[in-house]
Order: structure tokens, then sequence, then C-alpha cells
């Protein structure tokens, strides 16, 4: 998730039918507060790698649960299922399966975006997944482990019919979450457009990124703009009604947040995420959530 700096198969109609999707994009705030732990699964059980396992601390490899703080709100990565207490998401299958080789088991904590790193600090969670961008702020008071680039992706109705582009959207209505860095993108935009002389952007703000992906299905607004995975996955999941709208561009990575204090056991995941990548299961995990885009070839602490 892209905060400002510093400190994140269901058929789906235009409207109501969107709500288990992308609920708080790009770090949008999460009022629910921690909720009762979930666990997750991936898909296929993980062997585990003795000596990245060695690594796994004490306190952590006690009881052979990992706790897992996530703001559970951001369709595909992380979001709740129906019964609204599962944790789900690429995130979380793939974390599972990092786990895994690292011999443990997933406790998803459902948290406030910016109370994750705050809690992994204070040791109340033992490690923060929540589609984090690696920067130079946080890796000050955490170690981050990388494991997804993800950037802004644009989106529109299929077919395009008011012919937008996100080099040409003077004039045009466009859709973004409240708080995210998509609005100061299309701010910057517009302001561009002002002082060429052409007609603002029409910038409508929604509280959630369901609500942005709905207008645009329904023609309310021309296009969106969103984390990658969020308009990938938008565009998967309304069976056809929506294309992106040209290439990614500002990628950054995602990293797992491990306390400042944790170096090796921050190695130690990185080490099981790039199992995963060198055996297939994290190619095969990306392409279950259509966000494959995001893919990388290689872990690393800090970046």
């Amino acid at each position: 998730m892209s905060l400002h700096l510093p400190p994140a198969g269901r058929t789906f109609g235009i409207a109501l039918a969107l709500t288990a999707f992308g609920l708080a994009a790009c770090g949008g705030s999460n009022d629910n507060g921690n909720k009762a732990a979930t666990t997750s699964s991936p898909t296929a059980k993980q062997s585990v790698d003795k000596a990245l396992a060695a690594q796994v601390p004490s306190a952590i490899k006690s009881d052979g649960t990992i706790k897992i703080g996530t703001d559970a709100t951001y369709a595909p990565n992380e979001f709740l299922e129906a019964d609204g207490k599962t944790v789900t998401g690429f995130d979380v299958d793939l974390f599972d399966a990092v786990a895994q080789k690292l011999g443990l088991k997933t406790n998803w904590t459902p948290a406030p975006f910016d109370a994750i790193i705050p809690g992994v600090d204070s040791g109340k969670y033992e490690i923060g997944v929540s589609s984090f961008t690696i920067n130079a702020e946080r890796k000050k008071t955490v170690n981050m482990v990388s494991y997804f680039d993800a950037g802004t992706q644009w989106a529109t109705k299929t077919g395009n019919p008011s012919g937008i582009s996100p080099s040409a959207a003077c004039g045009h209505k466009v859709a973004v979450q409240r708080g995210t860095v998509q609005v100061d993108d299309v701010t910057a935009r517009s302001k561009k457009c002002t002082s060429a002389g052409k007609k603002a952007i029409g910038i409508d703000q929604y509280q959630g990124q369901d609500q942005a992906t709905a207008s645009v299905v329904s023609g309310k607004d021309d296009a969106m703009l969103a984390d990658s995975p969020v308009a990938a996955y938008a565009v998967k999941k309304t069976s056809g009604q929506l294309k992106t709208l040209g290439a990614i561009y500002d990628s950054a990575p995602y990293g797992y947040v491990v306390p400042k204090d944790q170096t090796p056991f921050a190695k130690a995941v990185s080490g099981a995420v790039q199992s995963l990548v060198d055996d297939g299961t994290y190619t095969k995990i990306l392409t279950k959530w259509g966000v494959q885009q995001g893919a990388v070839t290689t872990s690393s602490v800090n970046p």
C-alpha cells in the first residue's frame, strides 16, 4: 500500500456486489480495529527448510505459530471472506507458504494499516503482511523483506467509450480512492491540464476502492487508477467490463515487516520467498489471483 509518507470466483455487479473487493486500497484507513485472529492456508503444503527454520526466533518457534498484523481490506492482496472473519488474498496464500517453509503456522489478525508497523515494533505482531511499500522511512524502524512489485495502473470500461488515456485525461472524470498516492497523481495531472489552458480532470474520490471501481463499470467515471494488483483484479472480477489502460508506472517493491532487531529472521523469510520463486510455487499463487505482472525474481532484505 502506497501511503503518503511518513506512515498503506465471485461475480461482481456494478455496485454493492463489489463490496468484498478492494475495500481500502493503497493504505486507506481501516476503522474495524483488531478482530478475532483467523488462520488461512495455501493451496499446497510446503516442505520445511530446516536451515531457514533454524533462524526463526525462539519466541515464535515455541508455539509454532506466527502472529501476523494485516489490514484485511485490500483485495486481491488481503481481504475478508464472506464470513467476515477469514483473511484471504494473494498475500495470505503467499505468506502462508513462506511460513510453512519455516515450519510455522499462521495466525492472521486484521488491524488498522497505520497500526501494524508500530505493532510489530512493540511485539504485538510478530510480522506485518499488508502490501507495505518499501521505502527509506520505514526501513529506519523495521526490516523489510521484498516479495512483489506494485505500481499505479489505470483502468477504463472495455472499449474505452470516452477515449481517455493517462496522457490525455483533461476534461474527463476519473475515480480514485481517498488518501492514496493516486489522488496526488491525478491532482498533479489536472494542474498540468489547467496550466496548459485545458479543462481540469474531474476527480471523484471514494471512500473505498470498490466504489471507485463500480463508478467506472457504471460509466459514471471514465477511468480509475489504483495500485496495479488492485486494477488487474478489478479487470478479472468484473467479467470483461473493464480493461487496464496504459502501462504500470512508479513501481516499487512490497515488503514483509520484520522487527529491526531480527535481521537473521528477516533473511530466513527472504530465503523462504526465494525458495518459492525458484520452485514455481510463487508464480502459481500470483497467477491464481491474477497479479503475476508484479512478480519478482529475487527477494532481499531492505533493498
